[in-house]
């Protein structure tokens, strides 16, 4: 049986199993810590099924947060649902990027691991995150423009999930979405809101398209909580700028911390850093015994992403773990 702790990250059930119960300090994933406050204003009415025009709603707030179309977006119960469903809206053969999301690699029936740069055979669709996961790596809009070139000039299909992007809005290709292009993007919404627990994500894509993903999920995908939750995070313009900025000052403190303790980041990103150690398994226990829970990997023992933690008391605690175990 394979290790959960390496299968993916939160895996705070595993963890304590294997380490005991107590107050855990979790690591694992890229869910910023300092979550999007819902108010206690927001009237949810659970008791009848969400009126359409809720939905509507949702999708035209996060359309302007992207920079879209409101008609090339549709929201779906978290962004790996719509990544598993892929390949039966798109049909035809995929090609996944590694490393990257292990979801990538079920989009498609039949799907080939790439390494970046390698050619893409034939009229193959291309999935690949931007940035990536777990590595961190942030292509830019032209880097990205000229994929969709070459996957347009072989009738291929160009596929990015952009679950982390929200803190790299420059380097997004959702705003050339549109129903003349061979485009369909994936966005996250509990990644930078803080909200993973809520289940919701979007699609962006041609409308023929959304309309084989508004088949297959039915008439009601959101719930009413999601629906009133996120349409009105979409709309905090200013907590939105205030976390890219303070995402960004978080994740430089934490690298001199991760340096004064010989741990240099090789893949970088806002929400989260990877190390490479040739002690990481030793370094992972000692955090483990201590109640901190990092992302090790299965394909590369030698990883451990860290989550950019919250605060001050979150990094003297890694600080302590880290120096006495």
């Amino acid at each position: 049986m394979s290790d959960p702790l390496l299968h993916h990250g939160g895996n705070l059930a595993a963890a304590r199993a294997r380490y005991g119960d107590g107050s855990w300090l979790d690591l694992s994933t890229g869910i910023n810590p300092r979550a999007w406050q819902v108010p206690g204003d927001l009237d949810i009415n659970l008791g009848p099924l969400p009126d359409p025009s809720l939905l509507a709603g949702l999708e035209a707030a996060a359309a302007d947060h992207f920079g879209v179309a409101p008609e090339q977006v549709c929201a779906i119960p978290g962004s790996e649902m719509g990544l598993r469903l892929l390949g039966a809206v798109l049909g035809g053969r995929g090609c996944h990027q590694v490393p990257g999301y292990r979801t990538h690699g079920a989009a498609f029936a039949d799907s080939l691991p790439l390494s970046a740069g390698s050619p893409v055979p034939g009229d193959a669709a291309l999935l690949l995150a931007n940035p990536n996961n777990p590595c961190g790596t942030l292509r830019d809009r032209g880097t990205l423009e000229a994929l969709l070139a070459e996957r347009t000039d072989a009738e291929g299909w160009l596929i990015v999930d952009e679950a982390f992007a929200d803190a790299h809005p420059e380097a997004s290709i959702a705003p050339l979405v549109d129903d003349a292009r061979k485009l369909v993007v994936f966005r996250s919404f509990g990644k930078f809101f803080g909200l993973a627990g809520l289940r919701l994500g979007f699609v962006l894509a041609p409308r023929p398209v959304l309309a084989r993903y508004r088949a297959l999920l039915g008439d009601w995908p959101i719930d009413a909580t999601a629906l009133a939750i996120g349409t009105r995070a979409y709309q905090n313009r200013a907590w939105i700028d205030a976390t890219r900025t303070s995402l960004a000052a978080r994740a430089c403190t934490f690298d001199r911390l991760l340096e004064a303790h010989g741990l240099l980041s090789e893949g970088k990103s806002p929400l989260f850093r990877l190390v490479s150690h040739p002690d990481a398994a030793t370094i992972f226990e000692r955090l483990a015994r201590t109640h901190i829970l990092v992302r090790p990997f299965d394909y590369a023992p030698h990883w451990l992403r860290f989550g950019v933690p919250a605060d001050a008391a979150a990094l003297d605690r890694i600080d302590r773990a880290l120096r006495h175990g």
